[in-house]
């Protein structure tokens, strides 16, 4: 009897809700340590900003009416609460690399309305750099240049209109950055799951195919351009 196909696995981006009941962001407070920004190994592109080291110390800026349990900030590190991070490692997800302490010396009320809830204690992690990497051929992206590199499959990217993961690259992260798409941050299925079980907030999950990111207006491109080195 042969054996039934296995589900093709759905990602989403995750991006912040900031205009949700706990819309919350973060600046870096000094003193401000650095550390090199990760490079491909093969062509030595940097792949995103420099990392934060310790100490971990912010300021966070509150928009919603309450603490958001994923915030954003300059930068590769993100901030979650620690009932967030309690609840991923007690899962057994991964792909999220740190969970590191950080001092909040203040804190920005951006609108007007009743005291928040208590602060929640947040620790810094990082996602990481996974196998995955996208399917330029079956995606929608707009570039300025060709891509070069087999590995990171970085260029310059101007556009995005929905993509799709290369079949068989994806090593099982739950939280990562993929190879062709490094500014965003993609989640699967199961965190997703997660997310809404926990009722986790300040977080918007974009299915990968309806991701828009269009910051010249150029519009959604006929096709791909694809001119690698490889083809």
């Amino acid at each position: 009897m042969a054996s039934e196909a296995q589900p093709t696995p759905r990602f989403f981006v995750l991006d912040e809700d900031m205009f949700g009941s706990h819309g919350t962001r973060f600046d870096k407070a000094e003193p401000i340590n650095r550390g090199d920004a990760p490079r491909c190994p093969p062509c030595n592109k940097v792949l995103s900003s420099l990392q934060w080291l310790m100490p971990y110390r912010a300021e966070l800026e509150l928009y919603g009416k309450d603490f958001g349990d994923f915030v954003q900030g300059s930068g590769n590190s993100i901030l979650i609460s620690e009932r967030m991070a309690g609840g991923f490692q007690a899962k057994g997800l991964s792909g999220l690399l740190g969970f590191h302490p950080v001092e909040v010396v203040r804190v920005a009320r951006k609108r007007k309305g009743p005291k928040p809830a208590e602060m929640p204690g947040y620790v810094v992690v990082t996602p990481c750099f996974g196998s995955a990497a996208v399917d330029v051929k079956r995606s929608r992206l707009r570039y300025n240049e060709p891509v070069t590199c087999s590995e990171c499959r970085s260029a310059g990217l101007d556009s995005v209109h929905g993509f799709v993961l290369e079949p068989g690259t994806w090593q099982g992260e739950d939280v990562f950055h993929a190879r062709g798409i490094a500014g965003s941050i993609i989640v699967s299925e199961r965190f997703s799951e997660f997310v809404t079980r926990h009722g986790l907030t300040n977080m918007k999950l974009i299915p990968t195919e309806e991701y828009v990111s269009d910051p010249l207006r150029m519009g959604s491109p006929d096709a791909a351009f694809v001119n690698s080195d490889e083809d």
